[in-house]
């Protein structure tokens, strides 16, 4: 996958209620770190930015943002949006410094959905890690009424492979990780769920225990998912969105054999591996519907 023009995630942009009521709960609840006085937080990891959050009347997702392989494949991007249809939101331009720089560009997926797309972005040094704080954004899942439209939007045009599929969600990848995108089945386009790397199953289990002490109960898990193989564990942050400490995920390639519907219905011990994870709460399975993609007037 050298030569993939999508080399991973770099951020979500999600809209809140109380910007002041987010930071604190993403730094001293969840773990990051906010960059100076922007809307940008960190993890661990050399990502410039994890999350950032903006105030909204309504909170929702705002964007996600990808990693292009360099400032040619962001041009290559917008050339083929141009030639096939796809609403090119904001065309290739040098991005500003407190967002780390680079070169970028904003596309208008189905349903309204804004993908950021930037190469040459700022890395940051690795002295965050710790091992009960995340070491960066691993994967979003969607919600769409069309999954199939919207998975075939990121395969076709970014370039994403299918890696598995079940009755209610597609995963997809753009690297080793067994997902990067997954797609599920919902009601309108919006936010699932945004999961973030721990460095270990025992971080996991510690940051599990500074939310749990915080009073932010685990809405599903400590459990180990089918597809993809990963160590999950769920919980809502103050504005109703679901976010998930993840460790542990399938490492994949192009021999990776995709596996569908059926063969996940008949895999044992569903939906966690373990046996262990009870069923999702009803708080997260309302949240995980999400509400639909506010428009706003910033690509």
């Amino acid at each position: 996958m050298g030569d993939a023009v999508i080399t991973g995630l770099r951020s979500i942009e999600l809209e809140v209620a109380d910007v002041a009521r987010s930071f604190a709960f993403y730094e001293s609840v969840w773990g990051l770190e906010r960059l100076g006085a922007s809307p940008h937080l960190r993890a661990g990891g050399m990502e410039h930015h994890a999350l950032s959050v903006y105030a909204a009347a309504q909170p929702g997702l705002r964007s996600i943002t990808l990693a292009a392989r360099d400032d040619k494949a962001v041009d290559s991007l917008c050339e083929k949006a141009r030639n096939h249809g796809v609403p090119l939101l904001a065309a290739g331009h040098e991005l500003e410094a407190d967002d780390g720089g680079g070169y970028g560009a904003c596309f208008e997926a189905p349903g309204g959905l804004r993908v950021r797309v930037s190469g040459g972005v700022a890395r940051q040094q690795a002295g965050l890690r710790a091992p009960d704080k995340p070491v960066e954004l691993t994967h979003v899942v969607l919600n769409s009424p069309d999954l199939a439209q919207l998975s075939d939007w990121f395969c076709g045009f970014l370039g994403f492979k299918v890696s598995d599929e079940t009755a209610i969600m597609r995963f997809l990848r753009c690297g080793a990780d067994h997902h990067t995108i997954a797609i599920a089945r919902g009601t309108c386009v919006g936010l699932n769920h945004a999961a973030f790397l721990m460095e270990d199953f025992d971080g996991l289990m510690y940051g599990c225990g500074r939310l749990t002490e915080a009073g932010y109960p685990i809405e599903w898990g400590v459990g180990r998912h089918g597809p993809g193989n990963n160590v999950f564990a769920y919980f809502i942050d103050p504005d109703g969105h679901v976010v998930e400490y993840t460790t542990d995920m399938d490492q994949v390639d192009d021999t990776y054999v995709v596996h569908d519907a059926a063969y996940w219905g008949n895999f044992p011990r569903r939906p966690c591996r373990w046996g262990l994870a009870r069923k999702p709460s009803e708080r997260i399975m309302k949240a995980m519907a999400g509400t639909p993609r506010r428009q706003t007037d910033s690509a």
